[in-house]
């Protein structure tokens, strides 16, 4: 099967549980062929959780949820050793983080600490403990999810655990018809319970592979490099577009092209995914919207190639 059915068949499978706009979904195949983590950011009841159960259940491959919580441990994470009265040794148990796809509800609701614990797995696939690096199973997913609006016992993550996340998603509320279709969909039961895999853990596998190889001018290569550029002298920001966000903006045009059924980039990429790749990446004079605001003034400005 090629690539781009094989991104088709899985976008389908998604969007006939999840009744939202076509881009999220786009964006969350976008993350998933680049091999990058997702942050999901939006306000409670959206379908946040709904989104990210949808993909882990299209995949046939390990699935873990991870309800974060105050008193959550990295060891409640990661894992911890045991000792074995039998083997008089002591036997690694593995946490929940050793799955293909983990999803991280509520992440920031517990503590810095436990928060850190997901950097190692997030950057490098691997977790240490006791002094042993582990790799975990390959492809390695991260679906985050937080609700932005309310303070009260959450925990602000960290500059360095949010440039983990290749993309920042906001899902917004549904249109009349969409949440219509919500309503008749779920009359007598949710329709995630009857979701089922579609493609396998290698399919996923090839997907990432074919995105490594999606062409990418070197006129693509100078604007995003500008834009990045440009960004570290812009008034509006107090701190601009670091080196991995340029990879990371140019690792993620590349999956939006095999997404849309391309196998070279255009500009219209780079500019569609420049704000959820980078908006959590920069800080802005003022406050978190003036930031987006300023990365939006900054595309702008910036000249298009042709």
């Amino acid at each position: 099967m090629e690539p781009v059915e094989i991104v088709a068949k899985l976008g389908t499978n998604v969007r006939g549980v999840f009744h939202g706009r076509e881009q999220v979904v786009d964006h969350l195949l976008t993350a998933l062929l680049a091999g990058g983590h997702v942050l999901i950011e939006d306000a409670p009841g959206v379908g946040k959780t709904t989104l990210a159960k949808a993909l882990a259940r299209s995949i046939s491959c390990a699935f873990h949820r991870i309800q974060f919580t105050p008193d959550l441990l990295p060891s409640d994470i990661l894992g911890v050793s045991i000792y074995d009265q039998a083997k008089q040794q002591f036997v690694f148990q593995p946490g929940p983080v050793f799955a293909n796809v983990i999803l991280a509800d509520e992440i920031n609701r517990t503590n810095p600490r436990t928060q850190s614990s997901l950097l190692e797995a997030m950057s490098e696939a691997s977790v240490s403990v006791d002094g042993v690096t582990r790799d975990l199973p390959d492809p390695f997913l991260v679906l985050a999810t937080q609700n932005p609006i309310e303070s009260e016992g959450t925990y602000p993550l960290p500059d360095s655990q949010l440039d983990r996340f290749l993309i920042r998603l906001s899902i917004g509320y549904p249109t009349a018809e969409q949440e219509k279709a919500v309503l008749s969909a779920q009359t007598r039961s949710h329709p995630l319970e009857a979701l089922e895999a579609v493609v396998s853990r290698e399919d996923v596998l090839a997907l990432q592979e074919a995105t490594r190889v999606v062409k990418v001018d070197e006129s693509i290569v100078d604007y995003i490099v500008s834009l990045a550029q440009r960004s570290r002298s812009y008034e509006q920001l107090a701190v601009g577009i670091s080196p991995r966000g340029s990879l990371s903006l140019r690792r993620a045009a590349q999956a939006l092209a095999l997404v849309r059924g391309r196998e070279y980039v255009v500009p219209d990429d780079v500019q569609e995914l420049f704000l959820p790749v980078m908006s959590h990446r920069v800080v802005s004079s003022g406050t978190f919207a003036q930031g987006e605001d300023a990365l939006r003034q900054l595309l702008e400005l910036e000249p298009v190639p042709v």
